[in-house]
């Protein structure tokens, strides 16, 4: 199973990318994409075998996709169940390459991996957390219909900075009403 929006294509994780994904999240101690994503969160950096000693976590999973881009594993999809027996699921999008920010990617890739989660699973809504530093996140969720649900205020400190975390989620009957969003 994939989908595809002309150059841009999400899939599950097969084994020939987990040494570019290794490269692109674990080899490098400071990362230029963490800067943006969850950077009040420690990053560590793992060895290429303890990553693949790990594989069973990345391959063939429903959970984690991969991000492609005219043939280049360039990010990471992925969900995970805030609290499964209410069907209330979380998502994030990591595009690790930099020259693929600000081009319409994110909000490409999220479009299609939201169809794929309303078309596979029982949900009523889905969301994403991300903080108010991060503008570009939340401008793709403004474009895909989402609302800003939560916005909690400078509890997220980062170089010495306060910032607000912020929380976007769209229901399924939103997502139907408005075609534009997911064709």
């Amino acid at each position: 199973m994939f989908y595809q929006d002309a150059d841009l294509l999400i899939r599950p994780i097969i084994e020939g990318d987990l040494p570019v994904l290794w490269q692109l999240i674990y080899q490098d101690v400071s990362p230029e994409w963490k800067k943006w994503d969850a950077p009040y969160f420690e990053h560590k950096r793992i060895s290429f075998d303890e990553y693949i000693g790990q594989k069973e976590k990345w391959i063939n999973r429903e959970d984690r996709w991969a991000i492609v881009v005219k043939g280049e594993v360039v990010g990471t999809v992925s969900y995970y169940w805030e609290h499964k027996p209410s069907n209330w699921l979380e998502m994030g999008i990591a595009i690790y390459t930099p020259a693929y920010w600000s081009g319409g990617y994110g909000t490409k890739v999220l479009r299609l991996w939201i169809n794929h989660l309303f078309n596979t699973l029982p949900l009523v809504r889905v969301g994403y957390t991300t903080w108010s530093r991060n503008e570009r996140m939340i401008k793709v969720g403004e474009k895909l219909g989402m609302t800003m649900e939560a916005r909690l205020r400078k509890c997220r400190y980062f170089n010495g900075e306060y910032y607000d975390s912020i929380r976007m989620g769209l229901l399924r009957e939103e997502w139907e009403a408005n075609p534009g969003f997911h064709e």
